[in-house]
This record gives C-alpha cells, sequence and structure tokens, in this order.
C-alpha cells in the first residue's frame, strides 16, 4: 500500500513538471518600457497576446542599472505650455498613454531620476493597463517556423521545461550583455556590473577606467573625490552629446573628469585601443602597464601603477535565446552590438521575428534618439502600425482633409508633435495628395525609409507625396565641431537651408520614390532628391508660426507643388471671382460657393 501511495505521489510531481503548451497570435519576450508600450497598444486592440519576462516585475535592468542610480534622460516638468503633444518633446521618460497622470514628471521634481523611480512608474504603467506579463519566466531555444510547412509557429521554451508557441514574436529584451575585454592580464579587471559603487571602496587609491561612454564618466564622477586619480582610456577620442547632437554620448552631467583632466588636477584621458594593452599584477598588488622596449619613454603617461581597472565599455545583444542550429538573427555587419534588422523591424535572417526598443538602434545609430524611451516609445507605435497593417488587415491610422487645411494642418504638426520632433529624419509625417478631389490623407509618424514601399505597408497608395521631417544642418554636428560659433544659427528666411539647429524640412515627389532611389541615398542625406525641397528657418524657441518668417514661405512651397492658390477668400471676393473667372479659387470652391449652393465645377 504504501509503495503505491509512493507511486501515485511519484506521478502527480512527475506531471507538475510535464510541459504546458501555450499559443498566441503574438510573443513579446522582455517587460522592459518598450515591451510594456507594444504590450498596451496590442492590449487597447484586444489582441491575443503575452509578454514573457524573466524577473519578477517589469523593467527588471532599471533595478541595477545605471549602477549609480541617477538616469540621464530629462526630466522636464514645465514648458510654459498645456499641450501635452508638445510637453512630450521634453518628457524623455514616460511611456506613451492617454492617462496623464501617467507621466514621470507627476512622480518627481528630479531633473534627472533615480532609477528606481522608473520601476515604481513601470509597475503603475502595467497596472493601468492591465497588461498580460507571465513573470520568472526565462525564454531559450527560440526555434523559428517551417517555411515549409504551412501554419508552421515559432517555439521557446523557459527554464522549467515549458514550450510556448507564436504566430509572430517580438524581442523587446535590449541589450544587456556586458562586453568582455581580453588582453594579457585582463583577468584583473573588474566589470560595471559588479563594482562597488561605495566612494569609500575607493579612499586613496589610483583607478583606469577602459571606456570613454556615460558608464564610464558616471562611474568616474562617483569616485573621484576619493581617489589618488583616475585615468580613462579608449579607443577614439570623447564625443560630447552637445557637439555631436546624439544623446547616446558623453552628457553633461557625467563629465566632471574632463574638468579635472583639463584643470591639471591628477586625472587624464588616453586614446589607445584596449585590446592592444598588457598589464601584469606586481609583488605588491599593483597593476602594471608593461610597455614593449620599442615604446618604453622615461615620461610615459600610463607609467604609474594602478590599484583598480574597471571595464565600462558598455552591452551589447544577447543572442543566446535563440536556437543557432537553424536560422537565427545575427548581428548587424557594421553596428555589431545589436541585431541586423530592417525598416520594418524585422529580422532580416529570420521572417516574422521583430523586435522593438533599444535594440532596433542600429537603424538610426548616432542619428537618431530610437535607443532610448523619448525615441523608441515612438518606433515601438511604428512597429505595432506595421504589424497592425500585415496581420490584422487594419491600415496606417490617417486622416483626409481638404488642401485648404494642409496649411494649418502642417503647421500645427512642426509645432506641436513630439514624435517626429524626437525621431528626427527617422520618422516623418506623409501627405499624400489626391487631385481628383482635392484632399490629401495625412499619414503620421511613418519610417521615412519605407517611403518606396508605402502602399505595401499602411494600405494607402499615392503618387504625388509630401515628407514632413525635422532635421539639424548637415555639417552641423559632430566631435571637434564648434558648434558655439557666433554664426551657429540664421533667422533669415531666405537662408532657412542653411539652418544648423533642428527644424522642419519638405520633400515634395511628383511620384514615390523607387526602392532603387531609396537605396542610393548616401548620408549625411536622408531621402532622395525630391522634385521640390522647402526647409523652415530654424527657431530659437522652436515655434514655427511665425506669420511671415515661417507659415508664409510654407504656404507658397505648397501652392506651388499643388498648382493651386490656397489663400482664403472674402465671400465678396468669392462671388466677384465666380462671375468672373470659369475655375475660381479653392478656397471659393470648398467654402463659399458650396455654402451657397452652387456648385462650379458641375455647371
Amino acid at each position: 500500500m504504501a509503495e503505491r501511495l509512493f507511486l501515485v505521489a511519484a506521478m502527480l510531481l512527475t506531471c507538475q513538471v510535464v510541459s504546458v503548451m501555450s499559443s498566441r497570435d503574438y510573443c513579446i519576450v522582455g517587460a522592459g518600457p518598450s515591451g510594456l508600450q507594444l504590450g498596451s497598444l496590442l492590449q487597447m486592440s484586444n489582441r491575443d497576446y503575452i509578454i514573457y519576462e524573466r524577473g519578477g516585475a517589469p523593467g527588471n535592468f532599471f533595478y541595477k542599472y545605471p549602477r549609480h542610480g541617477q538616469l540621464i534622460s530629462i526630466n522636464k516638468r514645465h514648458t510654459g505650455k498645456l499641450n501635452d503633444e508638445f510637453n512630450m518633446r521634453h518628457d524623455w521618460n514616460s511611456l506613451l498613454t492617454d492617462n496623464l497622470d501617467l507621466r514621470v514628471p507627476k512622480y518627481t521634481k528630479e531633473f534627472f531620476p533615480p532609477n528606481y523611480l522608473l520601476t515604481q512608474y513601470l509597475k503603475d504603467f502595467v497596472e493601468y493597463y492591465n497588461l498580460n506579463i507571465q513573470y520568472n519566466t526565462k525564454i531559450s531555444d527560440i526555434t523559428p517556423p517551417n517555411a515549409a510547412v504551412p501554419g508552421s509557429v515559432f517555439g521557446m521554451r523557459d527554464q522549467h521545461g515549458n514550450t510556448y508557441n507564436c504566430k509572430v514574436l517580438i524581442m523587446a529584451t535590449g541589450y544587456s550583455k556586458e562586453k568582455k575585454v581580453t588582453f594579457p592580464g585582463s583577468e584583473h579587471v573588474e566589470y560595471y556590473s559588479e563594482i562597488s559603487v561605495n566612494p569609500d571602496d575607493y579612499e586613496g587609491l589610483s583607478v583606469l577606467i577602459l571606456g570613454r561612454g556615460n558608464s564610464a564618466f558616471e562611474t568616474a564622477d562617483n569616485i573621484l573625490p576619493a581617489t589618488n586619480f583616475v585615468h580613462m582610456v579608449g579607443r577614439s577620442r570623447v564625443k560630447l552629446s552637445w557637439e555631436t547632437h546624439y544623446v547616446g554620448d558623453l552628457r553633461a552631467v557625467n563629465n566632471g573628469l574632463l574638468d579635472t583632466y583639463q584643470l591639471k588636477s591628477l586625472d587624464g584621458m588616453v586614446e589607445s585601443p584596449v585590446e592592444g594593452i598588457i598589464f601584469v599584477k606586481l609583488p605588491n598588488g599593483k597593476l602594471h602597464l608593461n610597455m614593449s622596449d620599442a615604446e618604453l619613454l622615461d615620461a610615459f603617461s600610463m607609467r604609474e601603477d594602478y590599484d583598480k581597472i574597471i571595464s565600462c565599455l558598455g552591452f551589447e545583444y544577447d543572442f543566446s535565446a535563440f536556437n543557432q542550429s537553424g536560422p537565427h538573427p545575427l548581428p548587424h555587419m557594421r553596428y555589431t552590438k545589436f541585431p541586423h534588422i530592417q525598416h520594418t523591424y524585422e529580422s532580416v535572417q529570420v521572417p516574422g521575428l521583430f523586435f522593438a526598443g533599444t535594440s532596433t538602434h542600429s537603424l538610426d545609430f548616432r542619428k537618431s534618439a530610437g535607443g532610448f524611451i523619448h525615441g523608441f516609445r515612438y518606433t515601438t507605435r511604428a512597429l505595432f502600425n506595421l504589424l497592425e497593417w500585415r496581420f490584422e488587415g487594419v491600415p496606417w491610422p490617417s486622416v483626409t482633409l481638404s488642401w485648404m487645411d494642409m496649411v494649418p494642418t502642417i503647421v500645427k504638426r512642426i509645432n506641436e508633435a513630439s514624435a517626429t520632433y524626437q525621431m528626427f529624419s527617422v520618422l516623418g509625417d506623409i501627405i499624400l495628395i489626391n487631385d481628383d478631389d482635392k484632399t490629401f490623407r495625412m499619414l503620421e509618424e511613418f519610417p521615412v525609409k519605407l517611403l518606396a514601399d508605402i502602399h505595401k505597408h499602411t494600405g494607402w497608395n499615392g503618387t504625388r507625396i509630401i515628407v514632413m521631417l525635422f532635421e539639424y544642418g548637415p555639417d552641423f554636428s559632430g566631435p571637434g565641431k564648434d558648434i558655439f560659433r557666433e554664426t551657429r544659427a540664421t533667422g533669415e528666411p531666405s537662408e532657412a537651408h542653411q539652418s544648423n539647429f533642428l527644424h522642419p524640412t519638405f520633400y515634395y515627389y511628383d511620384k514615390i520614390p523607387t526602392e532603387e532611389e531609396m537605396n542610393a541615398v548616401k548620408a549625411p542625406e536622408v531621402l532622395p532628391t525630391p522634385s521640390r525641397l522647402h526647409h523652415i528657418v530654424e527657431d530659437f524657441l522652436t515655434e514655427f508660426d511665425g506669420p511671415i518668417t515661417h507659415i508664409l514661405t510654407l504656404r507658397r512651397f505648397i501652392e506651388t507643388s499643388l498648382d493651386s492658390d490656397l489663400r482664403h477668400k472674402l465671400s465678396e471676393e468669392c462671388f466677384e471671382l465666380s462671375l468672373t473667372h470659369q475655375t475660381p479659387p479653392l478656397a471659393c470652391q470648398v467654402g463659399y460657393l458650396r455654402n451657397m449652393g452652387l456648385d462650379i465645377l458641375s455647371m
């Protein structure tokens, strides 16, 4: 009897660990900001989805990083405006939501918030949308569908052996694998992910930091008051975000070591490939840079021995979740820390596999903000719109208006829209021109690199189009550029094409560019040469609403492109013009004459 009970208990125990099959239309791996953003959009559309998260709470990365507890994303609480869309231009931490209380500026007054606050914000976001998240689930062994088998889907398993299927897989895991270094003596290196963040542990020590990014300078700033000196070595010169206009470069909030270096307070920086150095540990425990006889100089800058070497070389994408025996995503050929993806955010190697968040940053690396919350919240929404059309048959969101509404619609967008402002040169507003009924269709925040196949990706047709983008001047940004020169800006409309700061740019095409034309574009150009190009002159306040400086020049560009007079007319003018002209101005056609019950076009 006892043996039977033991056998039954064993069978029950076995049943508890047998794989449980789960199948969904959309599977999101990762409950970080981009995973939650996409999840909220799928939730509001009543799609069949689930989010798998390896940790026990959303935003698992931010429980540890940044290591010293301070984000470098701006939390601007006041702009002098009540318009929420405009205010999101300067809120770099919040996700897109219809709940105006679910904004990070409501959570803290800190200009650079602490990381723990973001984790609380993400928890509240999950609760508000009641997102479907399965925590403590580490996904691995991802296998793509078998193209030869109709209806085949993605397969994967978790750490408990449970298996899951899904039709569409979206990886929203960011790049969380810390870069490691290998050189003689690298076994003595400590890593950013493991170091002590207590400055007292560096009291009176000499420290060498490997790296030249924000994590390296963040670490240096934390220990500067305690150390003998801090030296920093990197492959290339330091890149400052205020001269490159790339938010991933060194931010002013972290650059204390630049002061102590340039003001000769013992700290310093050296340019050298990390892979080419050799360190030996001396009997006294110090770490000594070993130089060859040919390089040995008695005044060599790094001749002092170090107590600690800290690696702060950043992170890269972790491909270990994918089954390597079959088709699987590969690193980008140039930016190897990112997966290789198309402008649809789909893997180059694996159809149906998409990426969201920081892992999509290869598309705009060092060009725009797609690697950061204030950028990828919009690229994630663009991904959602692409998925909706491709898998659900829902066209890209749009609005159709009269040509007479084109200028005020554009003026509103360039003065309020946050997506095109933050994802400059990447997401643009597209105007599809309809000549038959003098209307236009506006598609907001479309990835402009997909322009050649806009019908394929949106469901909307068009021939003549206008693309609205925000851009910096092509020669303004870059390491070593004098971005504070007296001639750095212009306010003259006739010099708008020489604008350096972020400003609206308009590309008019008689016909949509072909894929060959798109592929032929070379940096710093963004799009193929248009039939007509217009720049709105940069503005110190980024308010592009000057009646003469901004709006008049824009209207003339639009009128020339449409070959139509868009000026509004008084009733008396329309009455006279309807008697003296066979085709009165458009303002009279869509306004005065129709209100009078007279359709001149049908006479």
